[in-house]
């Protein structure tokens, strides 16, 4: 009886686990997120700047971006990995999370005590890289651990979160890390962002994924019911499982479509710093105040509604409304010629667009989760997520040919055909028959394993 009571006890003043809470699984979210922002607001935009100050070449400054960028091109060959691999008693994903969390404190940390960077390239890079490597690791396993733990109706919210914590992550790291570049040095100034990063590393540590799981290995704890259920016991299940579901229409259709929104995401990113500097006669500085406000806004306005709205509505009506603004919204300011010189003007499209763009990702990557059969997550959504990069790629390339044979409000107007094209095929997607048939799915690889153990 003492027994009974001093368990009950203990499970009583234990931390819920994320399958448990609902705020849980939106504060680990946002904090791992976070994380991720902290690092590239610095990589991708903080250092740049810094390089450029010291008298670093444009190719100096491009090489050290690519090389943070070149590691979440891995993503694709990562992802299987974390799906046939994992300590299940800890959680199918937490591992890999912790992992690739502890791996980012580390790595940037190693980052701030790289000796005179601006003259030690070789070795400034290869730490920039180990950088990108654990970012984009720990997003995968993040990504991974959001899908098998949030419920469905709870995607598209969770998505609002994390997008919005990234983007403040990355905000807070530029501002902050610049002051402190200015105010310091470059290694006090990564130093103290990297506290904020291992801070952070308190979530996946206290956080299980399911009830009764441990917190470290030495600890008391078991494997979950619903973790075993996943378990991927080769590398052809994996093959299998992931070709079973990606060749269902539905998934091959979206598929298509996060290719097209990608690349026409990129085109108009690409393209916007090009159109209102050479041909508006904007500084770039003028144009990064006005782009940076514009992002900032989006990105608040995704954590805060952009969520709630296809958690309400759904995520394919809201898909639909997203496009068809996104195509008005284009086509006119193409037309609208006139109101260029206005720079009001400009930067209302700016912050309209950016909002919509927030809004449309969040109801893309939402739909992705959920086209995702759990069995192996990780790599299903890496494998959309590395087609919509081939989009992004595609998008920017194809600014150049259509830029040399079209005025500059038929070249605006390419992006609203693109977003045509996503329109009429998302129009087409049923994502209730796809959840039914990876269901079936489910149900059937289920019953395989029984016959193979009886």
């Amino acid at each position: 009886m003492k027994a009974t009571i001093s368990i009950s006890v203990n499970q009583s003043r234990a931390i819920p686990a994320l399958s448990e809470s609902t705020f849980l699984r939106y504060f680990n979210f946002i904090a791992l997120y976070i994380a991720q922002g902290i690092p590239e607001g610095m990589c991708f935009f903080g250092i740049p700047a810094w390089m450029a100050m010291n008298g670093k070449t444009p190719g100096e400054i491009g090489s050290f971006v690519a090389m943070v960028g070149l590691p979440w091109s891995f993503k694709i060959i990562v992802a299987p990995l974390m799906d046939r691999f994992t300590y299940l008693p800890m959680g199918r994903r937490r591992p890999w999370v912790m992992f690739g969390q502890l791996g980012l404190i580390a790595s940037f940390i190693a980052m701030a005590f790289v000796p005179d960077p601006l003259h030690n390239l070789t070795l400034f890079m290869w730490a920039g890289f180990a950088v990108g490597f654990f970012g984009a690791f720990q997003d995968v396993a993040t990504d991974g651990m959001a899908i098998d733990i949030v419920p469905i109706e709870q995607q598209a919210r969770a998505n609002g979160f994390m997008w919005g914590a990234k983007i403040m992550g990355t905000s807070a790291s530029l501002a902050l890390g610049s002051w402190l570049l200015q105010k310091y040095n470059f290694a006090t100034a990564i130093s103290m962002l990297s506290v904020g990063v291992g801070l952070i590393m308190l979530a996946p540590l206290l956080l299980r994924e399911r009830a009764g799981e441990k917190i470290l290995p030495w600890t008391k704890g078991e494997t979950s019911p619903e973790t075993k259920k996943l378990r991927i016991s080769s590398w052809s299940t994996i093959g299998k499982s992931l070709y079973s579901v990606f060749t269902l229409r539905n998934s091959l259709l979206f598929a298509t479509i996060a290719f097209i929104t990608q690349g026409s995401f990129n085109y108009i990113d690409t393209l916007l710093p090009i159109f209102t500097v050479q041909e508006l006669g904007w500084t770039n500085t003028a144009y990064s105040q006005f782009y940076a406000t514009a992002t900032l806004i989006g990105g608040i306005s995704g954590m805060v509604i952009g969520g709630i709205l296809i958690d309400r509505f759904g995520k394919i009506t809201m898909l639909n409304i997203y496009f068809l603004l996104l195509l008005v919204l284009t086509a006119g300011f193409a037309f609208l010629k006139i109101y260029w010189g206005n720079k009001w003007f400009i930067s209302s499209f700016m912050i309209c667009y950016q909002v919509l763009y927030v809004f449309a990702s969040i109801g893309v990557f939402a739909t992705a989760m959920q086209c995702c059969w759990k069995k192996v997550s990780a790599t299903q959504f890496t494998l959309y997520m590395t087609i919509a990069n081939l989009g992004r790629i595609a998008g920017a390339k194809s600014i150049g040919p259509i830029k040399n044979n079209f005025s500059w409000e038929y070249t605006l107007l390419a992006f609203a055909c693109m977003i045509a094209l996503a329109w009429i095929l998302i129009r087409l997607m049923q994502i209730n028959q796809h959840v039914e048939k990876v269901v079936a799915l489910e149900k059937r690889d289920t019953q395989n394993q029984m016959v193979l153990v009886t």
